[in-house]
């Protein structure tokens, strides 16, 4: 673009990186809350909010042939200052001269009507402030916040500017590079667009994150029918689930049906063990069985003495009858 029909020479680009660092470290030593606009690799928007706010600018006509111009400006890190606040953002922009130029951008905030009509669309739509400041969160929610009529992004009319260049276009490079600028400061601070548009990212959070849960309460409240009510199992079981306090009714509270009662909650092998204890007697022990064979012993050899003793006596007494006889 000429100035008053001067064109200024071809300056490369390795150039106007180093003279835009010269700058920035002389500016930082006066006003040390500069806050440049420095890309991480080629790219001047890599997040959703980033590319939308970009996105939002090229496809209107009025700015598509005129902003092109301050991509290389941004990406040769000519945009020494950009500070954002509501409804302006001001820049400070390194070009031909020695002396950076002063932009000034304005942006109209967002009207309550259009806001509150957002709010009512993005109801349920969000779990988290982490889904909304990364940008991941559903492409309907997305289609809500850039819808080129009712949307949250600015038109151009919407959008008037200023820069003390001396150059008389409608939009000049400073001014498209602050533009792109404001892209490249969303991916870091998503939380500046709001500020930008005077609303409150709090509001867009509760109302949808508050929709959200409203789902999940209501869901919680259908009760599945897999699940047994404490009724059921009270029933089912003989038993007093913890933390019911309902006791069963006369469960456990008779001496006499005490022992029925158990048996009866046993399960089928137990019981027949209860039932075969009762009518066997009880095992002895080994110590017992030996000392009581011991003595059977004892008493056989007793009687075997006694019946040898007995069979001698009387043939003795034979013997003499015998004798008597002869």
């Amino acid at each position: 673009m000429s100035y008053w029909g001067y064109y200024p020479p071809y300056v490369p680009v390795a150039e106007k990186k180093a003279r835009a660092a010269k700058k920035l470290k002389e500016l930082s030593k006066k006003n040390p809350n500069l806050k440049p606009v420095i890309l991480q690799g080629t790219k001047i928007a890599r997040t959703w909010w980033g590319k939308a706010w970009n996105l939002n600018l090229e496809r209107y006509a009025d700015y598509d042939n005129r902003i092109g111009r301050g991509r290389s400006y941004v990406r040769h890190g000519a945009v020494l200052d950009l500070q954002i606040d509501s409804g302006v953002a001001r820049a400070l922009v390194q070009g031909s001269q020695s002396k950076p130029y002063s932009v000034v951008v304005s942006i109209k905030t967002l009207k309550k009507e259009r806001w509150q009509t957002i709010l009512s669309q993005c109801q349920g739509m969000l779990e988290s402030l982490q889904e909304l400041i990364s940008g991941s969160f559903p492409k309907m929610l997305g289609e809500i916040f850039i819808h080129k009529d009712d949307g949250m992004f600015p038109h151009p009319k919407e959008i008037t500017f200023n820069c003390s260049c001396p150059d008389w276009a409608g939009m000049c490079k400073h001014v498209a590079a602050t533009l792109y600028g404001i892209g490249a400061r969303l991916d870091e601070s998503p939380e500046l667009f709001f500020r930008m548009r005077n609303v409150e990212m709090g509001d867009l959070i509760q109302q949808a994150i508050s929709g959200h849960k409203e789902k999940l309460l209501a869901r919680a409240a259908r009760k599945s029918s897999r699940v047994l009510e404490e009724v059921d199992l009270s029933s089912t079981f003989g038993i007093e689930l913890q933390g019911s306090g309902r006791p069963i009714p006369g469960a456990f509270s008779d001496p006499s049906i005490l022992a029925s009662d158990a048996v009866s909650s046993m399960p089928r092998r137990t019981e027949k063990a209860v039932k075969s204890a009762k009518t066997k007697p009880p095992k002895r022990s080994s110590s017992l069985k030996s000392s009581k064979a011991s003595l059977k012993v004892a008493d056989k050899k007793t009687v075997r003495v006694k019946t040898k003793t007995g069979k001698s006596g009387a043939a003795k007494k034979k013997a003499a009858k015998r004798r008597k006889v002869l």
